[in-house]
């Protein structure tokens, strides 16, 4: 498994070692003892897949305390842009966001460290994605911010995505809830 840096550090992209013959392939997506010779130590409780058309844009999410939540995510079928910016008020980091194209070929595994808002645009229909969470989902501690922020600027590639009713009236970075 090789790291790929991202411009912040936290967040950690792996490229698995994939091995493929005629018959298919076969990699490890998950292996406790490699992924915590990189830091990620963190139980996972709870594992999450969603399948979406094209544009779809589900983001930016985030749980506040007692249940935030660390995600190891990944693409399995189809390609997202996806999406990690850094809500840490304290963090040098603070605000910045870093994207990486995740696809059921590359086979990229992502780390979202707690602390962090995610997001990501789907650029194929029938893409599925799926993520392993450190903490388990409650409605009461969900959290987002809006994916066009013009403070944060992200540049998803998409000028009208497919949001959740939820997604649309997210507050601006300066308006939410953060740590």
């Amino acid at each position: 498994m090789e790291l790929i840096p991202t411009a912040i550090p936290e967040i950690k992209i792996f490229k698995p070692d994939v091995f493929g013959d005629d018959r298919g392939y076969f990699f490890e997506s998950f292996h406790i003892e490699k992924f915590a010779a990189y830091g990620i130590t963190d139980p996972f409780v709870q594992d999450n897949e969603s399948k979406s058309q094209k544009n779809v844009l589900r983001g930016l999410h985030y749980q506040l305390e007692p249940f935030v939540q660390g995600k190891l995510v990944r693409v399995i079928r189809g390609a997202v842009l996806d999406v990690a910016v850094d809500i840490r008020r304290q963090s040098p980091t603070f605000g910045k966001w870093v994207s990486m194209l995740l696809t059921g070929e590359n086979k990229w595994i992502c780390w979202i460290p707690k602390g962090f808002a995610h997001g990501f645009v789907t650029l194929e229909d029938d893409t599925v994605f799926t993520y392993k969470c450190t903490g388990v989902y409650n409605k009461a501690s969900e959290a987002s911010i809006r994916w066009d922020d013009p403070d944060l600027g992200i540049e998803w590639g998409v000028t009208q995505p497919l949001l959740s009713d939820k997604d649309k009236v997210a507050p601006l970075l300066k308006d939410a809830i953060l740590f």
